[in-house]
């Protein structure tokens, strides 16, 4: 009997009743194995492993819908002699069903009859209906959203368009902007507007006397000559600061006001005054310029960071200038405040940014009824200190800026959910961003929470991320991947849909990828730092003695263990973070068991820290391994182990060493967000491998700018490397072909001056949106209050506090 042809519309329950009906003893076979494994959670690999063990590649089975649905399925849930499957459409997009083995019998599940379900594994055959159900989406389910999956990501472009056509219905509807322009004002001095301009008719008149007016001046005559005689008429300064930048504006004014659409809009809000203090958190961990990089928890953030606001302080001052106005931005980086620094600026208040005219550090520090925290604690660790935290920052910026911030932005978990508290408490628009969602990491860190809570205190920090995602304005995602995934893989955002915590509760609707809140602004690398090796007028040869003695000095210590004996041979170099995800001791794993790799190139990993005794479990057993590893291939003579690098420009110049070698970058990690490594690599011109879990499946185009790599299959990884330089010792030009991509994809995408531009933008859209529309979603902030008062706090304070030695 031949299978019924399905359309993408089709259910995947119908999809399986029609498999049933056509290949009856195949299926059951394969539900048969399944089932067999026992209760438990089934992973896609082991899936597909059930249904290949059944039907090979040469029998009709084998492409049946059956097949379609388990490779679309993410997670197989056995209670014999039940089997459901958790069945991703595509992004975003996902059906619930489950099949009685015996009896053949389908049926759809609702969210919380899955999860219900999922927890029966950990909790037996509960029938408790009273579980705490979180369901955000009757909050939002007027709201509009996209539903194409290209448009995931894009939120303000939807956002622009939607809203518009509703603001711009009538004439009438336009006043929201009009009250807009009118409540602009930086301690206490007006802008754009002042009170002679009531309506809507006589905003209009003026914008046109305005037009001709400036029509008989030159376009480069400054505001300053005719600032009194627009203030005369109704309009204050932030139109430009020159005759022909004011026309633009105004003309971009009456164009909407006549014949209104979302691009004008987007641009003219994008021009508007409105960000003038931007407060930027990052609470937990070492938080200095320098001596600090090699520490767990900090590394990439740090980074991000501070490569961020040095070109968001030049971008606002560009904008405030051509703004026409005479205002010192402020920006304050606010993080913990560590009496004991350990040699670095970390007790110091307030620190002024590298790079930065009007930028600070400010640090705040921890504290409960027995006093101030002293010393460092990991990121897993801060949860109890972060609602003080919260209302001595709100204190100290205050004061500090001598107003309230205009933007407020998260970095991580602890500082999202710090900046939703803050935000709620100023009035303030909020951006997130999350680096990394734990929950992705771990797998079954949600439903397994109990194994996972003494060690990492998931509990309280993935009610942190659900609170942050749901309370801000906007998030901002380096990459696609990190809301939506991909084809195959699920996004880090996208992971928080639907879940369960047994005895805590139960997220029935938490997070949706297609909400217009989601926008991706890819970072870039710092261009002062990260620049190609051909630039040779600006190479740092002075550097160059003390790089070579970290590569190639024959002496073992500390800093550096192992050497290499032929310096001729490209070197394939990482540089990351010690710990299980970063992966480092599975590329030295990998490298030690191919002997051609071995021959063609030396391996140089900079990751951990030697120095010093780790506090970190996890660097701990990685650095075991690498001893071991090190002992067993022999690997002394072609490997080189340095501990972490804390000097950047340094280390700028050391990618560019590797250059000069003909090597490349590999980053090797089982997950990376994003990838900061990867853009820096690429912008000095070295070919680079990186994993395709995460950001830098998109960052590289394989083949033209890099390569991708699965750390799942080492084997595989080696091949792609000996490969490649067997090709670039036979053919150099394909060495300078994959550098020449490298760095013009970083040019064209990935740089700190879009993002900037992007960044603001966004704060001057969404803060619109939120002043002349139910974005500030109030409904949605008062259940968070609640959710945080109820659950949160008692989650927190299980957490143990940390103890001075």
């Amino acid at each position: 009997m031949a299978e019924k042809v399905f359309t993408r519309s089709h259910s995947f329950r119908e999809r399986l009743d029609s498999t049933l009906a056509s290949r009856r003893n195949e299926t059951l076979k394969v539900l048969a194995r399944i089932e067999s494994h026992g209760k438990g959670i089934l992973k896609p690999h082991q899936l597909m492993d059930a249904f290949n063990a059944v039907c090979t590649e040469d029998s009709e089975f084998y492409d049946s819908s059956f097949r379609e649905v388990l490779k679309s399925t993410q997670e197989a849930i056995v209670l014999p002699p039940w089997v459901a499957f958790s069945i991703r459409l595509r992004p975003g997009v996902w059906e619930y069903i489950k099949v009685d083995v015996n009896a053949l019998v389908i049926e759809e599940l609702s969210v919380p009859e899955y999860l219900h379900l999922k927890e029966e594994l950990v909790d037996g055959s509960s029938h408790d209906n009273f579980v705490l159900e979180l369901d955000f989406k009757p909050f939002t389910a007027s709201f509009p959203r996209p539903t194409l999956t290209k448009s995931i990501g894009n939120g303000v472009e939807f956002l622009n368009r939607h809203l518009s056509a509703k603001m711009f219905h009538d004439k009438n509807t336009m006043n929201p902007l009009l009250d807009f322009l009118r409540t602009h004002a930086h301690k206490g001095k007006t802008m754009m507007l002042n009170d002679r301009i009531q309506n809507l008719k006589a905003l209009q008149s003026v914008l046109r006397k305005s037009s001709e007016y400036l029509s008989t001046l030159d376009a480069t005559t400054p505001y300053s000559e005719f600032e009194h005689k627009f203030q005369e008429i109704g309009l204050e300064r932030g139109w430009g600061d020159k005759a022909e930048g004011v026309v633009e504006m105004i003309h971009m004014l009456l164009d909407l006001l006549e014949a209104p659409d979302a691009s004008t809009l987007q641009k003219f809000l994008g021009r508007i005054p409105m960000v003038f203090n931007v407060v930027i958190l990052s609470p937990h961990g070492y938080f200095a310029q320098e001596n600090v990089l090699g520490y767990p928890d900090t590394g990439g953030q740090i980074v991000y960071i501070l490569d961020q606001v040095p070109a968001l302080e030049r971008e606002m001052l560009k904008r405030i200038k051509e703004q026409g106005l005479d205002i010192v931005p402020r920006i304050l980086i606010v993080t913990r405040l560590l009496p004991d620094a350990v040699g670095t600026t970390c007790g110091q208040r307030l620190e002024k940014v590298f790079g930065a005219e009007h930028s600070h550090i400010l640090r705040v520090p921890f504290r409960n009824e027995k006093g101030i925290l002293r010393k460092w604690i990991s990121r897993f660790e801060v949860w109890p200190y972060i609602e003080n935290f919260t209302e001595d920052v709100a204190k100290e910026v205050t004061a500090e800026l001598q107003a309230k911030p205009d933007l407020i932005i998260g970095n991580y978990s602890d500082g999202n959910l710090v900046a939703s508290l803050l935000a709620h408490k100023l009035g303030v628009t909020q951006c997130t961003i999350a680096h990394a969602l734990e929950k992705t990491k771990y797998p079954d860190s949600d439903i397994y929470w109990k194994n996972f809570d003494e060690k990492y205190h998931f509990s309280s920090q993935f009610t942190a991320d659900l609170i942050a995602m749901n309370h801000t304005d906007f998030i901002i995602t380096s990459t696609f991947q990190e809301i939506a995934g991909s084809k195959d893989t699920v996004g880090q955002y996208e992971s928080h849909t639907a879940f369960t915590m047994p005895g805590l509760y139960r997220v029935v609707h938490g997070i949706d990828v297609f909400d217009p809140k989601f926008n991706i602004v890819s970072p870039g690398a710092d261009m002062g730092i990260y620049y190609s090796y051909t630039e040779k007028e600006k190479r740092l040869t002075s550097l160059h003695p003390e790089i070579d003695d970290l590569l190639f000095s024959s002496v073992e210590n500390e800093e550096h263990l192992c050497v290499l004996k032929d310096k001729n041979k490209p070197i394939l170099f990482t540089m990351a973070r010690l710990d299980n995800v970063k992966n480092l001791t599975g590329l030295v794993e990998w490298y030690a068991k191919n002997d051609r790799l071995r021959e063609l190139v030396n391996l140089v990993v900079v990751g951990g820290d030697r120095r010093k005794e780790s506090k970190d479990l996890e660097e701990q057993a990685q650095m075991k391994k690498m001893y071991d590893l090190i002992e067993e291939y022999k690997l002394n003579g072609q490997f080189r182990w340095i501990s972490s690098q804390m000097n950047r420009v340094r280390n700028g110049e050391l990618y560019r060493v590797i250059a000069d070698t003909r090597g490349a970058f590999i980053q090797p990690a089982f997950y990376e967000a994003f990838g900061l490594t990867v853009v820096e690599a690429m912008a000095c011109g070295l070919p680079t491998f990186a994993t395709l879990h995460g950001g830098p499946a998109e960052i590289i185009v394989h083949g033209k700018s890099g390569f991708h790599i699965d750390p799942y299959h080492g084997d595989q990884v080696t091949e792609l490397l000996v490969k490649f330089f067997e090709k670039t010792k036979a053919d150099p030009s394909h060495w300078d072909a994959i550098s020449k991509g490298s760095e013009q994809r970083i040019q064209e995408k990935y740089t700190w001056q879009i993002y900037s531009d992007r960044l603001l933008t966004l704060a001057g859209v969404y803060g619109f949106w939120k002043h002349v529309s139910k974005l500030d979603r109030l409904e949605i902030r008062r259940y968070l209050e609640m959710f945080f008062a109820l659950k949160y706090r008692n989650l927190a304070e299980s957490v143990p506090l940390a103890v001075d030695e």
